[in-house]
């Protein structure tokens, strides 16, 4: 209690030494400033002073704060109070305790032109009226006395727009002092679509020879309705601290310009709206000299890229595409990319590309009409047609080797000679005696070969053509690919079916597919090109069983021979298979 007691003494003796000349009860109106601009946050300082009391019996329950205040409601009807401020000190003049009282008090006016802070009164003393002129932001008058502390200015790249054409709008926001905390409200509209591009700039600017800080953001706005865009106020608060350490209020607001809105032009061609700086069309992944082979995997990716619009607006591209060709599209890809001048967007499409058929094959053209904002003119993005080559696969329609057709030339004859003989032997009156010996030693030479073959392996017995090697091989290698769910599986049949039926034409699976009639066939080929070609969500999906292909395969194989009953055949199936038969 001593302590206390005797820290409050220490106190008022430094207060009572510090004192001066001093009247009380005088009230006095300092505005920091008579002109400012609208939007603009003015600070009045008010002082008084008055007796007071104080002794040993109230020394510890004196609140200075129950001091009676100046009546600071008058200025409202002009402007708004948006923060207040108190200190207090205590002075000895003439043997009395005179206690002094400032208030702080943060004024925004509510109107330009000239406006008063009307004479205030604090117990028995009243202030003299002030007279505070306050200036349009828009006005030409750019006096010294009349600095801002801070103020926004609106810019926006264009006079007038189409519907759903970029507007860039930019907002700079100039203060002095070192800002404490600041509040920048943004553009809105309910009929426009608004994105921000990007992250604020900050840098320093001069002014009338005062340099200020300047916050300065970019959005980029879409009308969605005809007419006038107007948006709502930009408006600004905060606090600041100057050079001298007094903290201040920040507080400014700004609108723009109604911006007059248009319609799609009536010359417009094009099925989507698209208003844009600049729009180009590409296309890549298809071989340069227009040739391709049946089976063969392409991957085609086409980009559409747009400035001036946000990517959700760009239209998908068309998917029609010839029969002799399949498509297995990927999930287009859509990015936009915030800039200085607006929104770049990118429509990326890519799919990968079977052509199925030989034969001539045309890729249709790709239009995109687009309005260009700056000459004001449609255009065209377009991708010509291509028209492409389609070969069959290497390989796949084979001579035959000339051992057969040595072999089919002397079966002809020996068909000819026989034809003869038996022309010849209906006349001959000894032909039944012989053509019985002839058939008993047919019989016994048939008897002799089946105990010869007994004795040795069947793979020994008979000779392999070359033709069957042919065969034996690529039917392996089909087998191999198909259980590995390879790209090659689909090249591999068609080839093995050229050499097992030479006397058919096979150009792609769908040949293979209208001759065989299997539809397990079809059913796993098709599945197998899903897996290769699908997208990586189909893929995740479509884990791979080769086994039902080579099963389907081997019953292909072993369903009918496509030699005739002369030749000698290779076994049917895989090494530990074999059917009964001849």
């Amino acid at each position: 209690m001593v302590s206390r007691l005797t820290y409050l003494f220490i106190v008022i003796s430094l207060l009572v030494a510090m004192a001066g000349p001093a009247a009380a009860n005088d009230l006095t109106v300092e505005p920091d400033r008579t002109r400012l601009y609208e939007g603009e946050v003015l600070t009045l300082t008010v002082k008084g002073s008055t007796k007071i009391d104080i002794n040993l019996g109230n020394l510890f329950e004196f609140d200075m704060s129950s001091l009676p205040k100046p009546d600071i409601e008058k200025v409202e009807d002009d402007f708004e109070i948006l923060a207040r401020n108190q200190q207090y000190s205590i002075r000895t003049i003439n043997n009395e305790m005179i206690g002094e009282i400032t208030w702080t008090y943060q004024l925004a006016p509510r109107s330009t032109g000239e406006l008063t802070i009307p004479a205030l009164k604090f117990r028995d003393s009243e202030s003299e009226p002030v007279k505070i002129r306050v200036i349009s932001g828009t006005a030409p008058d750019q006096e010294e006395d009349a600095s801002r502390d801070s103020f926004i200015e609106l810019s926006a790249d264009k006079d007038e727009v189409y519907v759903q054409e970029q507007l860039v709008l930019t907002i700079k926001l100039f203060f002095t002092g070192n800002l404490i905390r600041g509040e920048l409200s943004e553009p809105e509209h309910p009929h426009a679509i608004i994105e921000s591009l990007g992250k604020q700039n900050e840098y320093t600017r001069y002014r009338d020879g005062v340099r200020y800080r300047v916050v300065e953001r970019r959005y980029a706005i879409y009308p969605q309705k005809e007419g006038e865009l107007s948006l709502q106020p930009i408006r600004f608060e905060g606090q600041a601290r100057n050079n001298d350490g007094q903290l201040k209020f920040l507080r400014d607001n700004a609108t723009l310009f109604d911006v007059p809105v248009k319609g799609v032009p009536a010359e417009f061609s094009g099925d989507t709206w698209l208003p844009a700086r600049n729009l180009e069309l590409s296309e890549s992944g298809l071989p340069d000299n227009q040739e391709l082979t049946a089976g063969q995997n392409l991957t085609r990716t086409l980009t559409l890229q747009a400035d001036g619009l946000p990517s959700e607006t760009l239209p998908p591209f068309p998917e029609k595409l010839p029969d002799g060709i399949r498509s297995y599209p990927e999930k287009p890809e859509r990015t936009t990319t915030p800039g200085s001048e607006g929104l770049a967007s990118q429509l990326t499409q890519t799919m990968a590309l079977v052509p199925v058929q030989p034969g001539e094959l045309v890729l249709p053209e790709i239009r995109i009409p687009w309005w260009d904002t700056e000459s004001d003119t449609e255009r065209v993005a377009v991708i010509p047609a291509r028209t492409m080559t389609v070969e069959a696969i290497p390989g796949q329609i084979e001579t035959l080797p000339d051992t057969a057709t040595d072999k089919a030339d002397a079966t002809a004859e020996d068909d000819s000679t026989d034809t003869e003989n038996t022309t010849q032997g209906d006349s001959d009156p000894g032909f039944w005696p012989l053509a019985t010996l002839a058939f008993l030693g047919a019989w016994l030479i048939t008897l002799a070969a089946w105990w010869f073959s007994r004795r040795k392996p069947a793979a020994e017995s008979a000779t392999e053509s070359p033709w069957d090697r042919q065969e034996k091989i690529l039917f392996k290698d089909l087998c191999a690919a198909a259980q590995a769910g390879s790209a090659r599986t689909t090249e591999l049949l068609v080839r093995w079916m050229a050499v097992r039926h030479p006397e058919q034409t096979f150009r792609s699976v769908v040949d293979v597919n209208r001759y065989l009639q299997d539809k397990d066939l079809a059913a796993e080929i098709e599945q197998l090109q899903q897996r290769l070609f699908g997208t990586p969500e189909q893929q995740a999906t479509m884990p791979w069983d080769g086994n039902r292909l080579v099963a389907t395969l081997i019953r292909i194989r072993g369903a009918a021979s496509p030699h005739t009953a002369d030749e000698a055949l290779p076994p049917l199936y895989p090494d530990g298979l074999r059917t009964s038969g001849s």
